[in-house]
């Protein structure tokens, strides 16, 4: 597929509907399911689409404009999506919306990374390394925890990347080669997968593991996790430092952070699941529990593990 012609539709396509929403709102609101008193978020969103159209059109190649329009449909996603708490709203229209919504957003997101990608045409230098025309659209992200278990069980846990999927559910599969390198795949934006060949560029038993992703990698990602013994020999700290590169700079670290996919939201949770796993032998999770009140720390906590999924 051309991903050039398919970004001219899409400028047509976005001049199109955004004639309609802001012409023919009323309709439309109608047509979605949306109550009168949503119209009117409607021609605010077609000024927007013919907006994006227009320079989609104008552009040389259309990737920051397909990055804008991306960013706009995730901002249509989440506003059907409180529109879906209204009781005077169709919820099954509104769900049929976003359905289709997120069909487009992930055309739009795959278009602009074909685009990135032939443009840019190089991937992420190792972590310590600069390129001067590409460090704005590098992600670098440091987590830390302490687990209360010795250094050696904790490094031997990390070592085994077939424990990954164990703490990380957003992660289908991991197979490990002979040659030393593995294969990931993981659970991206709206359905889509992610796969990824790795290999391990630095290692020190008990001490450091520091890896890189291998060239055609859907997202190229560097990064080292650090195991040290905590103080008054409470346990072991692991550090871990992730250096990424998502499609569209820091627009695309935006569109993930909306879907709830961010990297380092999902660095975070997964360190907390591994000192779950490593002190309890379980993800501890608080569902099903009395709480109290609806809005309590335990529901807040389920919510938060929810979004990094």
């Amino acid at each position: 597929m051309d991903e050039y012609r398919i970004a001219r539709g899409l400028g047509w396509f976005s001049i199109g509907l955004g004639a309609v929403e802001m012409l023919a709102s009323r309709q439309l609101g109608e047509a979605i399911g949306l109550a009168e008193e949503h119209h009117r978020l409607l021609p605010i969103m077609g000024m927007r689409e013919i907006a994006t159209g227009v320079g989609l059109l104008g552009s040389d190649d259309g990737a920051g404009w397909l990055w804008a329009r991306t960013a706009g449909d995730a901002i249509d996603l989440a506003a059907l999506g409180s529109a879906l708490g209204d009781d005077g709203n169709d919820r099954t229209r509104i769900g049929l919306a976003m359905a289709a919504v997120a069909g487009v957003t992930a055309l739009d997101a795959w278009c602009a990374s074909r685009i990135s990608e032939a443009r840019n045409g190089h991937g992420l230098l190792p972590l310590g390394e600069e390129r001067a025309d590409d460090v704005e659209e590098r992600m670098p992200t440091v987590k830390t925890i302490t687990v209360n278990k010795p250094i050696d069980e904790v490094y031997a846990f990390w070592r085994d990347f077939g424990n990954f999927p164990r703490f990380m559910p957003q992660l289908e599969s991991v197979d490990v080669r002979e040659d030393g390198r593995s294969h990931w795949v993981a659970k991206g934006p709206a359905g889509h997968r992610i796969e990824w060949d790795a290999e391990i560029v630095d290692e020190q038993p008990g001490s450091l593991i520091a890896w890189r992703s291998l060239p055609g990698a859907d997202v190229s990602s560097s990064g080292r996790v650090r195991f040290e013994r905590a103080p008054a020999d409470r346990g072991t700290v692991i550090r871990v430092e992730l250096d990424y590169e998502l499609p569209g700079g820091r627009a695309g670290e935006a569109i993930a952070k909306l879907f709830g996919v961010s990297p380092g939201k999902q660095t975070e949770i997964a360190l907390l699941r591994v000192k779950q796993l490593l002190e309890t032998g379980e993800v501890a999770r608080t569902e099903g529990q009395p709480a109290g009140r609806a809005r309590s720390t335990s529901r807040r906590y389920d919510d938060w593990l929810r979004e990094g999924i």
